[in-house]
């Protein structure tokens, strides 16, 4: 290696030092349609299986992790935000039926931590085998000069496929359908430049015990993937729409799924109950109305069924594990509406 490129910050024989640590990790989330090793200029899916689909539509999504990374940074906890990574990812293309396939990831570094990367690689790992999908391959660069040595960033890219028949797109809602709630595990990877400020003093942890746990133990829980229970939900019962609760809450996410001039009507005391956002409102006295435009208050994946469905739903999605409930209705207001 160029000793001049070293000293310039990068160190290319750490990097195959990585590739090689990692390698048998992200192996364990290959099938057999994964063709070659980690390591490769590109990385082969066979996608013959397609054949089996009538109208095979692939879906594609992209995202990252956010300023919840500042907090991994600061709580040096980096074995679950690669979960996160995946997460908001798959539960994207999970909206439309998709069937996640497999998952590449790009990590930029101001200085390449061996042991800390290989730990946000294994959360990436976990990830994908929450959401049943391989980790085909990825990228990490340092950026010395541009990012401080421990900091770092994530992206994240699936594909997935739906049979074109079988895609939920919305379309059919019709005033008077149930809106489900699936509960989140906290605010999974959104609002937290909000939850930074209004938990960080100066940008720094808390020093009270009790705050730092809050934060660590509610706050910081990765992002919940819904992918194996609404695939194994749908293959029973039809779902005319669903949505992932991500940036901007309920009044950003709810109606792009909703047909033009349709709202909701979200009743506020059917929604699950949520330590975390409940102790939040409470501390520092948000307005509800700016609470659900910025965080998932609960409520991580909703679903827009028949109504005279809701009732096998709600049973089918707890025997698969998840906490459902009734929230809301399909109206005619053209806004989402939630007391």
């Amino acid at each position: 290696m160029s000793n001049s490129y070293k000293q310039a910050g990068v160190d290319t024989e750490k990097g195959q030092e990585f590739v090689q640590r990692i390698k048998q990790n992200v192996a364990s989330t290959h099938n057999s349609n994964v063709l070659g090793g980690l390591g490769g200029f590109a990385a082969c899916y066979d996608v013959s299986f397609l054949k089996n689909y009538s109208q095979p539509i692939l879906l594609s999504g992209t995202d990252g992790v956010g300023t919840k990374l500042e907090l991994a940074r600061q709580l040096d906890i980096h074995n679950t935000v690669g979960i996160d990574l995946v997460a908001m990812c798959v539960n994207d293309i999970l909206v439309n039926g998709g069937q996640p396939l497999f998952f590449q990831d790009y990590i930029a570094c101001g200085k390449l931590n061996v042991q800390k990367m290989d730990q946000i690689v294994s959360g990436i790992v976990e990830g994908c085998k929450q959401a049943d999908c391989s980790l085909v391959g990825g990228e990490t660069a340092e950026h010395p000069g541009v990012m401080e040595e421990d900091e770092y960033d994530l992206a994240g890219f699936v594909v997935g496929a739906v049979e074109k028949s079988k895609m939920i797109d919305g379309k059919t809602i019709q005033p008077g359908d149930t809106v489900i709630g699936l509960s989140s595990s906290g605010p999974h990877s959104n609002g937290f430049s909000l939850i930074r400020r209004l938990l960080m003093k100066e940008g720094k942890l808390p020093t009270n015990s009790s705050e730092l746990d809050f934060i660590k133990n509610h706050v910081f829980v990765p992002t919940k993937i819904y992918v194996k229970s609404i695939l194994s939900l749908i293959q029973k019962f039809p779902a005319k729409g669903m949505v992932h609760i991500t940036g901007g809450g309920f009044y950003e996410n709810i109606p792009r799924v909703l047909p033009k001039g349709m709202g909701a009507s979200i009743s506020l005391p059917d929604l699950p109950e949520s330590f975390v956002f409940e102790k939040i409102k409470k501390d520092h006295g948000l307005k509800t109305e700016d609470m659900f435009s910025t965080f998932n208050m609960g409520v991580g994946y909703v679903l827009v069924v028949s109504s005279n469905d809701t009732d096998s739903v709600i049973a089918e999605l707890t025997k698969l594990g998840e906490s459902a409930k009734r929230i809301g209705v399909v109206d005619t207001s053209g806004q989402i509406n939630i007391r």
